[in-house]
């Protein structure tokens, strides 16, 4: 592991690419057919060439996750659960103060996952037995949700008080869960963007970084809440009930987690609204949401 130079400025497409040229260069990769596909928690790099993924994170605060994804992608490969693989160079490295890793390349045959994807994997990985020296924290799931909100440079005093008063409030809820599921390992962000179809059918679970142990609910509420925001119809949220084997929409403690995945995704979004306007007309639309709980929701995935 390399150091280099703290991470001052704003995590952006831009910045994040300069912190590419310099994790490469530091481990031999050319990088003239580098493609951004993605920006969000982390920013995605593909190095078509050399069949690469290249995560680059926010910044140094969040070294001992990315270590953790380089441990548990070990584990699950042992475990015989298709997952994504570290590759054979250093990692991770600093470049500019960003943590990066290097990820083998899973041959995407452009199909999206389905939800009964997502349902059998994290059924599988719900049952898969923690060994005791993997290095899993207990699971957070305010994790970085304050830290955003007291870095967000676009919202006003007005909205920076609610959201300071939304989050204790929904602590305060959530803290008064009794959930039903015994704790395992869970994925931490189990969407269907978490998942890889390779040509050979097989499906690959990738983006490890929020892993932990706590309750499976919590992955399980994810995709019941974006039934709610309208990103599935209610045939699709039925068959992934069915293939995990539980509702948690038909739990009584879901309402709570559904506010806080909201105020999650909300969040989330925020880091990015000087991207576009396309962002930022989203993170608005979000927000708006969140001042009513009974509110219809229609939101945009990013």
């Amino acid at each position: 592991m390399n150091e280099s130079q703290p991470a001052h400025l704003p995590f952006t497409a831009t910045e994040a690419r300069k912190a590419l040229d310099v994790a490469c260069q530091k481990n031999g990769l050319p990088v003239d057919d580098a493609k951004l596909i993605r920006l969000g928690e982390n920013a995605i790099f593909q190095l078509s060439a050399e069949k690469v993924i290249v995560r680059i994170a926010r910044g140094i605060e969040v070294l001992p996750d990315v270590m953790k994804e380089v441990a548990v992608a070990d584990w699950l490969r042992e475990s015989g659960l298709p997952a994504a693989e570290p590759a054979d160079y250093e990692q991770p490295v600093i470049a500019l103060g960003r943590p990066v890793t290097f990820w083998r390349l899973i041959e995407d045959s452009g199909e999206k996952a389905s939800v009964r994807d997502l349902a059998r994997v994290l059924r599988r990985l719900h049952q898969l037995p923690v060994p005791s020296d993997l290095p899993l924290p207990r699971f957070d799931i305010f994790n970085r949700v304050s830290e955003r909100i007291a870095k967000a440079e676009v919202l006003s005093d007005q909205d920076h008080e609610f959201l300071v008063s939304r989050i204790a409030e929904l602590r305060e809820r959530h803290q008064n869960l009794h959930y039903r599921l015994p704790p395992c390992a869970v994925h931490g962000d189990a969407h269907q963007q978490n998942l890889i179809p390779a040509v050979d059918g097989t499906v690959f679970l990738i983006d490890f970084e929020r892993f932990a142990f706590g309750p499976p609910e919590t992955d399980l509420a994810v995709t019941a809440t974006e039934r709610f925001v309208g990103w599935h119809t209610a045939a699709d949220y039925e068959s992934f009930a069915n293939v995990y084997g539980f509702d948690v929409a038909a739990w009584e403690g879901f309402a709570v987690l559904r506010s806080i995945n909201e105020l999650k995704m909300t969040t989330w979004l925020m880091q990015n609204v000087n991207e576009s306007e396309k962002v930022a007309h989203e993170f608005r639309t979000r927000f708006a949401s969140l001042r009513s709980d009974g509110a219809v929701r229609s939101w945009t995935p990013f």
